[in-house]
């Protein structure tokens, strides 16, 4: 009998030692499985939510949506429920329809034209997916006022070099497209000529709908619109933008080249004339403190920028942003 209760406890020290040793490799699948399940969402899945809320938003009602727990939502950069602003304004959406994921980050952009009621504008949206639910949604929508150049009915045609699959060979990595598109706003800060990025010969430039670069149609209006994006940092023609803080890059479609970028531009509006690189010298724009808010997009193909997409508006000098914590 103390022969047959030793090989019981022995038999008994196996199993409990065994299932210890075994623990620690099920816990480790199983939290395998639970990152490949959070991480599952792909360029199909996150477009399968990116549509979900389009169709939300065009139906008023956002009950349709699967919002996580915590979710925010922000409008123009301020914070509010979801189902007020332009949920309870909407009146459609233009067939414009521009959209780029990222599996990594769970986030996916689209960039757009609203209806209102007496409204029509370009506007920039971007998600975020975990769980297989909509953690952030962050809209900035140009209403159109009628001032400045831009167009009261945005006309936005299709850019194929934005959907373009770029070849491998002529990709970069999410670093470095990262580190192109910084290099842009650094160079738009205190802009003296200097470029701290590369461009693309060809590279253009599209704001609230308006193609900014390589159109002699703006001549009178905006006197750099008929050069080219290198053309006109190198010319130093934005020297009034005196800070571009709060840069976020949220998500990096590799497969596509594309960058979607957050942040803001001030103007201290303390400026007078200054100098261009070419000698002229030439009066500020910008005569009061003032900032603008924007989500702009960026082609990077080779690791050089090709194609920019900006939306912004214009916001209360300094304002914050509610999704970076100070």
């Amino acid at each position: 009998m103390p022969n047959k209760t030793f090989a019981a406890v022995l038999f008994l020290a196996a199993v409990v030692f065994g299932g210890a040793l075994a623990q620690p490799s099920r816990a480790r699948e199983s939290n395998g499985g639970q990152a490949a399940a959070a991480g599952a969402c792909d360029r199909a899945c996150l477009y399968g939510f990116l549509d979900q809320y389009l169709d939300a938003l065009k139906a008023k009602d956002p009950s349709r949506l699967p919002l996580a727990k915590g979710f925010k939502y922000t409008e123009n950069n301020v914070a509010m429920n979801i189902g007020d602003g332009v949920w309870g304004t909407v009146t459609g959406l233009g067939s414009y329809n521009l959209r780029m994921a990222d599996a990594t980050s769970g986030q996916v952009g689209f960039y757009g034209i609203v209806q209102e009621t007496n409204a029509t504008s370009t506007f920039a949206l971007r998600l975020k997916v975990e769980d297989r639910r909509i953690s952030d949604a962050e809209i900035l929508i140009r209403r159109n006022d009628g001032a400045g150049p831009f167009p009261s009915k945005p006309n936005l045609a299709d850019k194929p070099v934005l959907n373009e699959i770029v070849p491998p060979e002529l990709r970069r990595p999410r670093e470095r497209m990262i580190a192109l598109v910084d290099g842009y706003f650094s160079t738009l800060q205190l802009n003296d000529g200097v470029l701290f990025t590369q461009f693309d010969d060809n590279c253009n430039r599209i704001e609230n709908g308006l193609q900014t670069t390589h159109n002699p149609d703006l001549v009178k209006t905006i006197p750099v619109s008929t050069m080219g994006c290198a053309e006109q940092f190198k010319l130093g023609n934005y020297r009034y933008d005196d800070r571009v803080r709060d840069r976020r890059y949220p998500l990096v479609d590799e497969e596509r080249g594309l960058v979607m970028a957050a942040g803001f531009i001030d103007h201290a509006g303390r400026l007078g004339s200054y100098t261009l690189t070419d000698g002229r010298v030439v009066n500020s724009p910008m005569k009061i403190p003032s900032s603008l808010c924007l989500l702009e997009l960026f082609k990077i193909r080779d690791g050089k920028i090709q194609q920019i997409e900006a939306v912004f508006i214009g916001v209360p000098y300094n304002m914050p942003s509610p999704w970076i914590q100070y």
